[in-house]
Parts: structure tokens; C-alpha cells; sequence
């Protein structure tokens, strides 16, 4: 693996700090990766985009799902998952999911969280899309991600970590050996240090979230802008799967026109018996699969979208009327505040609903420890790409793999340390080789970008379509590589800029991926090739991108995952 030279357009670091690990992001992956490296012994920083409670993990409604119940067994669980993920699953980074996962929900309990109980003092565990048995524990009825966030933000806070908030994670520092030296970030005008800095470190764990920023519609909050990707991306790693893009299927629908993060409508409603219908209230799911409304999501989202094409409809509707009142308060307090909030009392009417942008399965590739293809950089959660998800994720796998693989990544950079003594080492960054940095666009680059990727490689995609987004994105790029180029000029940095810049490479990465894989698989729908392809595309799409900034796609040979390690990767194609 080489370095890019790429660079964001940035000021030179005018402060540093050292520590054995920096963790970028505080969801579920991050701080658990953060505590269990502090309880190693690890110097740990962890810098996060706003507050350390502000990522994806609070708001993630239905639960975390794991073998618990009685009668239930990580081999069901795993079988779940495969079926979920179209065939591209890695089976052994699920089974290590299914059977470390149980033992982890554990140790998160043990760290403080409180999930929900039965009146006999046993977790209350729902089903949700694409399971076969009741294994997701939630808390607060529907505020399962605020709780966890609650308890793991809270464990650091006790234990003393130093944490960086209002923070966004620039670029990847490199020593002359090309591993891994630390970050250079901009921090947002509070707190100990301002502008732009660095924090040197042997390790870097990327836990940045996800990308659903890049949509017009997304349940996803506002810094998830693809940050981490980029970072990767940047730095010379390799991303696979990112076309991808999990929509969930019931996100309240607040309008055609509306913009930007979107209320979720948990699966958990429907695991507690709600029903899709139509507008003559009709239950158009039933016949369309075996679990009805509680199939796969992306069989879910595909019947909606098709139920909306055929009536000429905006949205559809979930019906939970005959909860009562008494149940919605007491298992989805959340979602009624949200719903009322806008006007909507599912008590007593249905609840309008469209699929919109909601999880990347694919990220920054990883082994079984985290491990990236470049030497010291880790990624977990949803920036990663551990093979779990396959071509969909299943319906709260996404909480327990953050939890699972940041204490894979935990004791995988504590027995490095252990073996070659890299806490003892202060890396040296290599300084800038002079080479121009990368072109920032203007922050209204960003609304472009989220009409571009909604009306082109949305939840329905087509040969036409993505060609058009491609087209229009390899625009916005050249564009401003002319004005860097020719005339010197470049937006103004900041972090509008440099978001921007961020999402329309995950864009460029995700379009050239979906218009090259010819089938429809998972939460990929392709409507010029209507049929999963076995043959040709059971495999993955991995990328790369170039020092010219071109992008380097190549498939792999088979469905297995290649190796990260630079000396066992296949030949590209």
C-alpha cells in the first residue's frame, strides 16, 4: 500500500498532541473501542465531529440483536444473517458476530446500559424484519441507541478519557514507512485547542458513522457526511461494497420536498404486529414474501417503492391503530412524540411512510481485527466494511457489530503494543510533499451532491440514471480541480468546504460502483437487470483511489473477502 499525497486544502497543524490511540467518532464502535483500550492500558484520545453524544448510535430506535432468548442460538442467528445479505456475507466475520455477540451485550450491561425487562426480571426481546425469533433487547421501549450512548459516554467520563469534541477529523498522518502516525482535525472554535491540529498516534480507529448525508432524505444526522470514507479513501485504503446503501423502508414522510434527516419509524413497530397498506388499505406485503411486512428490508423498501409506482403515490401507509394508546406510550414513547410532533396520532390514524437513505453495509474494507490495508488504521461501525452485512444489513446487526469488532480492534492493537512496544514510539509524521491539495467545493456543492445521488443512484438505479449522476459529479470534480489548477483558487476552508469535498468522493466511489455491478442484489435494485446474478456478481466491488485522484475499481475473484495484509492481496484485474 501506498499513500495518495491527496490532502485536503487545509491550514498547516498549528498545535499536537501525542497519546497510543486516537479514536475518531463516539457512537457504539468508537467509545467501546476507547474504553477498552483505556482498560489496556492504552493512552486514548478520542475525537468525535460535535458532542460525544451527537453521532448515529442515539438515535437508533429498535434494539440490538444478539442470541439471548430462551431456545434461540447464534447458528439461527447466523442463518438469519445470511439470508439477509444476498449471498455476499462473509460467514466467518458473521459467525465471529453471532457467537462473540451475546457475551458482548453482556459487558455492555456491565458498563451500565439498561435495556428493557420483563415483569420475571428477563430481557424483553421483539422481532424485527428478516429474523425468525424474538432476540433484539431495547431500551426505553424505542430509545435503545440513546441508552447505550448514555452509558458508554458516561463510563468515559468516569473513567478520564480525554476526549476533543466539536472536532472534524481531517487526514491521515503517515510516517516514512507508510503506517500510521495519527490525524490531523479542526476543532470547531471550543474547548483546549482551536483550528487546525494533529494528534500523533501509532493506531488509528476510524468510527466515524456513516454517509447518509450524501441523500436529499436520510434518517441519518446531519454530521454523518462520509467523513470517514474520505479519510480512507485519502490515505490510500481500500472501500468495497459501497453501493449498498441500506433504505429503510417506514421513514415518516414529511413531504416530497423534504430535506435532510428524516423521523425513523422503527421495525420494531411492525415487529410488534403494525401492517403496511396501501391507500385503500390494503396489505400489499402479504404474498410478497413469507414474514410479510417483517421480511428482509430491502424486499420491504422494493415493495413499497413498487406498490407506490403502481397507484402513483407518494408514500404508503403503517397501520398500529389497534395498539391503543396504552401500548404506544409504554413500547414506542419516541416515535409517538415524533408523529404527533407533526401533526400525525398513530393512535388513531395510520402513519405515512417511504423508504429514505438509512445504512451503508459497505465502508472501509477490514479483516476480522479491524485491521485496514493501511498499516495502523482500524475502522469499525458503520464506516467499516467487516463483510457482516453482505449486500443488506439484518435489522439490528448494526449495534452489535460496532460493539463486537471495536473489542476485536481493542485487543488487536493491545497485543501489538505488547509485542513491538509501539506505545514507547512517538511517530514522526512525514511532512507534506508539496504536492497540491485536494480542491475544496463550496458548501452549496453539498445540495447538488444530495439531488445528483437522490434522483440517479436512489432506491431505484439504472444503467441511464447512474450514467447521469456520474456525469454530473465528474463535473462538480473537474470543475474544481480547474479552478485549483489554473487559476490557484480554491473554496475557502472550513468545515462546509470540507464536507462537501468529503461526500461528493464517497459519491463518485458509490455511483462507479452501482453502475458497475449489472444485477439487483440486496439494497441494490437495479431496474435495467431485474435479477440477482450469481455467476457474475457474486462478488464484491472494491475501490480505491488513485495519487491522479482516479478511481481504481477492481472486483474480487470470489465471494470471500481478500485479505487486507499488503503481501497476501490479489493481483488487481
Amino acid at each position: 500500500m501506498t499513500s495518495t499525497g491527496i490532502r485536503l486544502h487545509a491550514p498547516a497543524p498549528g498545535w499536537a498532541i501525542s497519546a497510543d490511540v486516537v479514536v475518531v467518532g463516539s457512537g457504539v464502535a468508537g467509545l467501546t473501542a476507547a474504553l477498552r483500550c483505556e482498560a489496556a492500558g492504552l493512552t486514548t484520545v478520542v475525537v468525535t465531529k460535535a458532542r460525544l453524544d451527537d453521532g448515529s448510535t442515539r438515535w437508533a430506535q429498535g434494539g440490538i440483536a444478539a442470541a439471548l432468548g430462551e431456545g434461540d442460538t447464534p447458528e439461527e442467528h447466523l442463518a438469519d444473517t445470511l439470508v439477509a445479505g444476498a449471498g455476499l456475507c462473509d460467514e466467518e466475520a458473521v459467525r465471529i458476530l453471532v457467537t462473540e455477540g451475546p457475551d458482548a451485550v453482556r459487558r455492555l450491561i456491565d458498563t451500565g446500559a439498561h435495556f428493557d425487562e420483563s415483569s420475571d426480571g428477563k430481557l424483553e426481546l421483539t422481532r424485527e424484519g428478516g429474523h425468525h425469533r424474538r432476540r433484539i433487547a431495547h431500551a426505553g421501549g424505542d430509545a435503545t441507541g440513546a441508552e447505550i450512548s448514555r452509558a458508554l459516554v458516561e463510563a468515559v467520563r468516569a473513567r478520564g478519557l480525554r476526549t476533543i469534541e466539536n472536532a472534524l477529523v481531517l487526514d491521515l498522518l503517515t510516517d516514512a514507512e507508510g503506517r500510521t502516525a495519527g490525524v490531523t482535525l479542526h476543532v470547531m472554535g471550543e474547548g483546549q485547542h482551536d483550528g487546525v491540529g494533529a494528534v500523533h498516534a501509532p493506531a488509528v480507529v476510524l468510527a466515524t458513522g456513516g454517509m447518509g448525508q450524501v441523500f436529499s432524505a436520510t434518517t441519518n444526522p446531519s454530521v454523518s457526511t462520509g467523513d470517514g470514507v474520505a479519510l480512507a479513501l485519502r490515505a490510500g485504503a481500500e472501500v468495497s461494497d459501497l453501493e449498498f446503501v441500506q433504505f429503510h423502508p417506514t421513514v415518516l414522510f414529511l413531504g416530497p420536498d423534504a430535506e435532510g434527516q428524516q423521523p425513523l419509524v422503527s421495525e420494531a413497530v411492525r415487529g410488534e404486529g403494525a401492517h403496511l397498506v396501501d391507500g385503500d388499505g390494503v396489505r400489499f406485503m402479504l404474498g410478497r414474501h413469507e414474514l410479510a411486512e417483517l421480511a428482509p428490508r430491502d424486499i420491504v423498501a422494493k415493495g413499497i417503492m413498487r406498490r407506490m409506482q403502481e397507484q402513483g403515490a407518494e408514500h404508503m401507509w403503517l397501520d398500529a391503530r389497534h395498539f391503543g394508546a396504552d401500548m404506544w406510550e409504554r413500547r414506542f414513547p419516541t416515535i409517538l412524540a415524533a408523529c404527533r410532533a407533526h401533526g400525525i396520532d398513530p393512535v388513531t390514524e395510520p402513519v405515512p411512510v417511504a423508504p429514505a437513505a438509512h445504512y451503508a453495509s459497505g465502508g472501509v474494507r477490514t479483516d476480522a481485527h479491524g485491521r485496514t490495508t493501511v498499516p495502523g488504521l482500524y475502522a469499525c461501525g458503520e464506516v467499516a466494511c467487516t463483510g457482516v452485512h453482505g449486500a443488506n444489513r439484518l435489522a439490528s446487526n448494526s449495534l452489535l457489530e460496532g460493539l463486537v469488532y471495536a473489542e476485536r480492534i481493542a485487543a488487536d492493537i493491545a497485543a501489538a503494543h505488547a509485542v513491538d512496544g509501539l506505545h514507547a514510539r512517538v511517530p514522526a509524521p512525514v511532512p507534506d510533499a508539496g504536492r497540491p491539495a485536494h480542491p475544496l467545493l463550496t458548501p452549496e456543492a453539498r445540495f447538488a451532491i444530495q439531488r445528483i445521488m437522490t434522483e440517479g443512484a436512489g432506491v431505484l438505479r439504472s444503467a441511464e440514471s447512474l450514467e447521469k449522476a456520474a456525469d454530473r459529479l465528474q463535473r462538480l470534480h473537474a470543475e474544481a480541480r480547474e479552478a485549483l489548477e489554473q487559476n490557484g483558487k480554491t473554496a475557502e476552508p472550513g468545515v462546509d468546504t470540507w464536507e462537501a469535498t468529503n461526500l461528493l468522493c464517497v459519491a463518485r466511489v458509490l455511483v462507479a460502483a452501482a453502475r458497475l455491478r449489472e444485477e439487483t442484489r440486496g439494497c441494490h435494485w437495479r431496474e435495467d437487470h431485474a435479477d440477482r446474478d450469481d455467476t457474475r456478481w457474486r462478488r464484491h466491488i472494491v475501490v480505491r483511489l488513485d495519487p491522479d485522484h482516479a478511481l481504481a475499481v477492481r472486483t474480487t475473484d470470489t465471494a470471500d473477502f481478500p485479505p487486507t495484509r499488503p503481501d497476501q492481496r490479489p493481483q488487481e484485474q
